[in-house]
């Protein structure tokens, strides 16, 4: 699932190729047929993102929300060379230069300007809004028995955080993923916090999540072509960059979590 640095990439990305004029919005695929036609030919004001939600912001106060769970993605396309659709494309947009489709989205609705309220009711705040409210995060996990793991993984707690942040983030701050949150100090917190809005803002720049430091930036190759190495996300019996101790890995709440048993005590 596409961690909060790519939806805010993609709000950046839409508000410069549509924003501020008229786009033509329609469904190929049928399943939002209805939706489209609210907001199509209208001026795209502007785009913003939170956590994992998109949102664009059409004149008459009409908003596409996005989420795009799991499978869901954008193919960009220049309007020079407009091709057919490929494929179950939930939305198409068609600005002056510019075309995107909107493939597998786990929401693609429209709403109320007013409703934007309900939908991050529901979220944590999102280390990449500048009106962030960390203490919101601070208390919950300070009131929870559940594992710092799970929490970071829970949207109501922070919003944005997916897999690949929560175990690296973890491992930074050696911290072992199965403590409660109610033994987090408010030190640890506030480091974890800063670190994790500095290393979202390098995922929104380069669109890559980067999270070794550069004196451990050696050995083993990444989990997968491009992308950059990890300490511990996705290296399950592989040795720890650092103390050579053998990865973990076990499934918390559903999710795989992978840590390092010795620098994470």
């Amino acid at each position: 699932m596409p961690e909060g640095h790519t939806l805010h990439r993609l709000a950046r990305l839409h508000q410069r190729r549509y924003g501020r004029a008229p786009v033509r919005v329609g469904s190929p695929q049928g399943r939002f047929t209805d939706g489209a036609a609210l907001v199509d030919g209208r001026v795209l004001r502007k785009a913003t993102a939170w956590g994992k939600h998109l949102f664009h912001h059409y004149d008459g106060a009409k908003v596409v929300h996005i989420h795009l769970g799991l499978y869901g993605s954008f193919g960009e396309f220049a309007t020079t060379d407009i091709p057919d659709p490929v494929g179950q494309v939930r939305m198409r947009m068609i600005g002056a230069d510019y075309g995107t489709d909107l493939r597998g989205p786990t929401v693609c609705e429209v709403i109320a300007e007013a409703e934007i309220g309900d939908v991050v009711a529901k979220l944590g705040p999102d280390p990449l809004r500048p009106d962030a409210d960390p203490s919101l995060a601070w208390s919950r996990i300070t009131k929870s028995r559940r594992a710092i793991g799970a929490l970071l993984m829970d949207q109501s707690v922070l919003a944005g955080v997916g897999n690949v942040y929560r175990s690296e983030l973890l491992y930074r701050h050696r911290i072992d993923p199965y403590r409660s949150g109610v033994t987090i100090g408010a030190d640890e917190f506030d480091a974890m916090w800063r670190d994790l809005v500095a290393l979202m803002k390098v995922g929104v720049r380069r669109g890559k999540i980067v999270v070794v430091r550069p004196e451990d930036d050696h050995g083993a190759p990444a989990y997968g072509p491009g992308r950059p190495r990890t300490y511990v996300y996705r290296r399950a019996g592989e040795v720890c960059r650092v103390c050579g101790t053998e990865v973990r890995t076990a499934v918390v709440e559903g999710r795989n979590l992978f840590w390092c048993p010795t620098c994470q005590t």
